[in-house]
């Protein structure tokens, strides 16, 4: 059977279920045996497989009590993310690679419909009045809506996938994404209570990194996470507080911002405050936690290269504060940040930690960089396919003291 002609059976189904039952009435399990039961009848002179007839009840039941279409391309574990550019356009990206698909919604009310379901699910709303919303799935998957006007070719829906088991260092090695002895080090930087920032274009990798670093805090601290929508899966920790922000509502009061949460887990007697990434104002109250005794911070932001974060932080910051001089933030940004680890996904898809550099300081006007480990490709790559690793510099580790203080010493770095 062609997906065309599973589709077709699909619509003629539940046109009959919509005919003549009542939904309403209807529990999810007498849902699932009514349409057993169509099925049975339909198929009795029609030949198909096992597996074609449990797709065609999945489809039926997703359409009327879940996600539609969208719940079969989320139950495939290989995706990872969906984009979806109107009713009739959606794309898939699977092992790095973009496609699209040949399914598409029946109409752009019943797309539209599936997203106020997602958005009601998570106790947002997203209408014409507010056109625009950040949301997750129950799973997890974080979930960005566009609605038209401003969306031109009809509502627009992009959902990163959750992955179901946390990202550690493990797989991160056995990807080829860090070294083992890069590892350890920052292992011993997040025991030691560095301040580290995690920088890279989109789809770098941020999030995921930041997942598998906050793995190596110790399980007997207290640890706050701070983040547009809830990602990170942080396991072992049991002094966990996990906060996300809130969209402001139809009439444009109840938002609740990254840079509140900040200020409002100052008084949360945390022991590392873990950021999501922060785009804007927000900047200004993390530098200031991690200056004020909030060692061991984490968080990520969008850049190309690690002095390219630099410039994009003293950008934001003066979002936060306007008039604020620059060699003030500078030296803020100095003082606050110990490690910046840049990450970029290549020319092959594959997702490479490029660079993991100290800020030593703040001198004549300038924040001094002291590079560690860089990325380097060896006589192997291709334009097809990057081969190479992570290099550890002739620079030695310059601030050394909080290694010193938990006892890891000079000699590790």
């Amino acid at each position: 059977m062609t997906d065309g002609r599973i589709q077709e059976v699909v619509n003629e189904l539940k046109k009959q279920i919509f005919d003549h039952y009542n939904l309403n009435a209807m529990s999810d399990e007498q849902l699932e045996q009514t349409i057993e039961q169509l099925s049975a009848e339909y198929f009795q002179s029609i030949y198909v497989t096992i597996e074609e007839r449990v797709d065609i009840s999945e489809r039926i039941f997703n359409s009327i009590r879940g996600l539609g279409l969208l719940d079969t391309i989320i139950k495939d574990e290989q995706i990872t993310e969906v984009m979806i550019n109107g009713p009739d356009d959606i794309f898939i990206e699977k092992a790095g690679k973009l496609s699209k698909l040949d399914q598409r919604f029946e109409s752009e009310r019943q797309l539209e419909d599936i997203i106020q379901k997602i958005v009601g699910q998570a106790g947002r709303e997203v209408n014409q009045a507010n056109p625009i919303v950040d949301t997750r799935l129950p799973d997890g998957s974080r979930v960005n809506v566009v609605l038209p006007p401003i969306s031109m070719k009809g509502a627009t829906v992009t959902i990163r996938k959750f992955s179901k088991t946390p990202m550690t260092v493990e797989q991160l090695l056995k990807y080829g994404s860090i070294t083992p002895e890069a590892a350890h080090v920052l292992e011993l930087l997040v025991k030691a209570k560095y301040n580290i920032f995690i920088s890279g274009g989109t789809g770098s990798g941020k999030t995921t990194f930041l997942n598998a670093l906050s793995n190596f805090i110790p399980k007997d601290e207290r640890v706050i996470t701070i983040e547009d929508s809830a990602e990170l899966q942080i396991t072992g920790i049991e002094n966990l507080v996990s906060m996300e922000t809130r969209n402001a509502n139809a009439s444009g009061s109840g938002a609740v911002t990254i840079r509140d949460l900040i200020k409002s887990s100052l008084r949360m007697r945390p022991e590392r405050i873990i950021v999501g990434e922060v785009r804007g104002g927000e900047a200004l109250d993390m530098l200031q936690a991690m200056n004020t005794g909030h060692d061991g911070s984490l968080s990520t932001g969008h850049a190309n290269s690690t002095r390219d974060m630099l410039s994009r932080l003293e950008t934001m910051v003066l979002q936060g504060a306007e008039g604020l001089p620059l060699e003030a933030i500078r030296q803020q940004i100095a003082s606050a940040v110990d490690i910046i680890v840049h990450l970029s996904r290549l020319r092959d898809k594959s997702r490479k930690t490029m660079e993991i550099t100290e800020i030593v300081c703040y001198k004549d006007h300038e924040i001094i960089l002291n590079p560690l480990y860089v990325f380097e490709e060896d006589a192997n790559s291709t334009l097809e396919k990057v081969s190479g690793s992570l290099v550890r510099t002739k620079n030695k580790m310059v601030n050394t003291f909080k290694l010193e203080l938990t006892g890891y010493g000079k000699a590790v770095i």
